[in-house]
């Protein structure tokens, strides 16, 4: 990705090219006999005592260069948290070079133990050959202080939007960051999450200086469903201005539109348009078909038929169509050039991760260009053109709910070009990814404790991606053993008489739901009690989960994806007997904002002679809830686990 969307280094800082030094990072160094202050009361095992990270750009013979060091310093009191921090890894690869890299161990009796090159160790990994260095610390006990710096040269500077995270589970203290560049070159900058503004230093005059201080930055604990690394105090830093040349904006949406038009919306000679063509046949494409069928069609096919290779594989169109071996961007080249050839009018998206990095609408900065999606207009539906286990009409749910950069293609004439737009990247709704149940009870007449239950299980949008796109590839003995999981998840001893499987074609996913009829005996919902008879019918719509929160709320809920849920139980009750407590299954908790139901479960019950119906409804019509309304949500999330409970009594009429 930054390959395609950095712009060239020479093209904008070119006309100030002048040899420099860096006098940031040369004579830096610990304090030879440091004076933490660890009095402090201490849960975590751990509090950090320094955390310094100072960044400087500068032209070294005729090459713009990035330093970065980072200096920490960590307090660890818990054998979990030694055995944590016993190896800290160092950035180590092409595109950079170690310049220093120092540690030590600060034990608590005040000696000072300094790591030798012996300790400072370099290693492989045994999947990408990745060569990697890693300080080993020895001798570390409850009480220590782990102390290390280092200092990369980069050749290959990021400065386009680099972001920084300066929060973690435990507290900090003594927290730092330093920005320094020519005198020429301006950077913008931006906190988040309650991270100090970083400030510009006035009184540097050969070259510009930003930086921020914080004696203390507390920690932040992770919580159930919360987008942690997202919450995470941090900062992003971008180069926006030359003042030697004159160029502004520098890292912006705009200048990102037009790279990404430029590399992606090519034109392709009568050759290539020949292969695409044919391409298109083989897929199955037809004049007939819909825009939907056209795009499940052709996703279906490039996504089992073009290998994905990493980024050094084919990403011209000419290679992706003749080796179909194709790099992300090679596959996002071959959607675009068939949905132009096709006539499907489209955007191109880039945007972030929701629960890594919330895409921010007003600082511009390819740190939030990170994945790929298209939107089709006339279907009000999106693709992730690169992942190979989503679907279209259901990307990956993170990447929706969540800004985006909308590169849109815009003609005058016969000249074409494209404008960056940040638009929001609807949510699937919630009647759209269905997980509806249909369960029929007989009672054994000779046996009250042994049942008869016809399950009718069905799945579509996001439930059935994990399964329907899949179908064709899967052998039959799992699709069997998925089968039958569904009544052994209920029931381990179920005794399955029938089994079937409807609508398990991968071209049918985003059209019908995925369905699984069984029909099975079970003994495990039925215990006798003297003449009584109870009836764990709560327990046959699976297990649910229940939310626990000791603690108050302090981020956000994240949900992955919106979804409902629709469960009809009917019950055949048994000659001579009656429900004595039919009113247990009746509850009703929802979640109503500006006078939209957005969270709800609801169970109610009629009783029509001998059979007892039930409903139990549930909806989550949205992802984000605020944490004032968290006991909203938790409340609706339990109610589902307290109709798990509900156990229904047979007395004699």
């Amino acid at each position: 990705m930054k390959n395609i969307i950095t712009l060239s280094i020479c093209l904008i800082l070119g006309t100030t090219l002048f040899a420099q030094n860096s006098t940031v990072f040369k004579d830096y160094t610990w304090d030879k006999k440091p004076n933490y202050e660890t009095n402090f009361s201490d849960t975590t095992g751990i509090v950090g005592l320094k955390d310094q990270i100072s960044v400087e750009f500068i032209f070294e013979d005729e090459n713009f260069v990035e330093y970065f060091l980072e200096h920490k310093a960590f307090y660890l009191n818990s054998d979990e948290r030694i055995e944590e921090y016993n190896r800290i890894y160092l950035p180590y690869n092409s595109n950079s070079e170690l310049q220093i890299n120092k540690a030590r161990v600060i034990q608590p009796n005040g000696k000072i133990v300094e790591l030798d090159e012996s300790q400072i160790l370099t290693a492989e990994d045994e999947e990408t050959q990745q060569a990697y260095k890693f300080f080993a610390f020895e001798g570390i006990e409850k009480g220590s202080i782990i102390e290390y710096y280092y200092v990369a040269k980069k050749r290959v500077p990021d400065y386009s939007g680099k972001r920084i995270s300066f929060q973690n589970t435990y507290d900090k203290r003594n927290v730092g960051f330093d920005l320094y560049a020519p005198a020429n070159l301006i950077f913008k900058t931006k906190s988040f999450n309650g991270l100090p503004v970083v400030e510009q230093d006035t009184l540097m005059e050969d070259k510009n200086h930003w930086f921020f201080k914080a004696n203390e930055i507390l920690g932040l604990e992770e919580e159930e469903q919360a987008a942690y690394d997202a919450s995470k105090a941090f900062l992003i830093y971008k180069l926006d201005e030359n003042t030697a040349n004159n160029a502004k904006d520098i890292t912006s949406y705009s200048k990102v539109a037009q790279n990404i038009y430029k590399s992606y919306y090519e034109e392709i000679d009568k050759k290539v348009k020949s292969k695409l063509e044919d391409f298109i046949k083989e897929a199955g494409v037809t004049t007939a078909m819909s825009t939907d069928d056209k795009i499940r069609t052709i996703e279906s096919y490039i996504k089992t038929n073009v290998y994905k290779g990493g980024s050094n594989a084919g990403s011209d169109l000419e290679s992706v169509l003749s080796q179909k071996v194709a790099s992300p961007a090679g596959v996002v080249r071959l959607f675009i050039s068939i949905f132009n050839n096709l006539g499907i009018k489209h955007d191109l998206i880039l945007t972030s991760d929701r629960q890594e990095l919330k895409f921010d609408q007003e600082f511009e900065a390819n740190t939030f260009l990170n994945e790929f999606l298209f939107y089709i207009p006339e279907t009000d539906k999106y693709l992730a053109p690169t992942e190979a286990n989503s679907r279209y009409g259901f990307p990956p749910a993170y990447w929706t709910d969540n800004y985006g950069l909308y590169i849109k293609e815009v003609a005058l004439g016969e000249f074409k070009s494209a404008v960056g737009k940040i638009e929001y990247i609807n949510p699937v709704e919630a009647d759209k990814t269905v997980d509806e149940m249909f369960l029929d009870i007989q009672f054994d007449a000779e046996d009250l404790t042994k049942i008869n239950v016809n399950l009718d299980r069905s799945f579509s949008g996001y439930y059935a991606s994990y399964m329907q796109p899949f179908m064709d590839v899967i052998p039959q003995d799992s699709k069997d053993e998925l089968l039958e999981d569904f009544a052994k998840n209920l029931d381990d001893g179920a005794e399955i008489v029938s089994k079937e499987m409807i609508n398990a074609d991968p071209a049918l996913f985003g059209k019908k739901p995925l369905q699984f009829i069984l029909n099975f005996n079970s003994e495990a919902f039925v215990e006798k009690a003297g003449n009584r008879y109870l009836f764990k019918i709560g327990e046959l719509i699976g297990e649910q989960i229940q939310m626990y929160q000791e603690n108050e709320r302090k981020l956000p809920l994240e949900d992955q994806f919106t979804r409902t849920y629709y469960r009809t139980i009917e019950v055949q009750i048994p000659e001579g007997y009656k429900i004595a407590n039919p009113e247990d299954i009746n509850m009703d908790h929802s979640f109503v904002k500006d006078g939209n139901e957005l969270l709800m479960f609801k169970s109610s019950y009629t009783l029509e002679g001998s059979i007892l119906k039930i409903k139990a409804d549930e909806f989550y019509k949205v992802n984000i809830i605020s944490k004032d309304f968290f006991e909203s949500y938790r409340s609706v999330v339990n109610s589902a686990a307290d109709f798990n409970k509900v156990t229904l009594v047979l007395e004699p009429q």
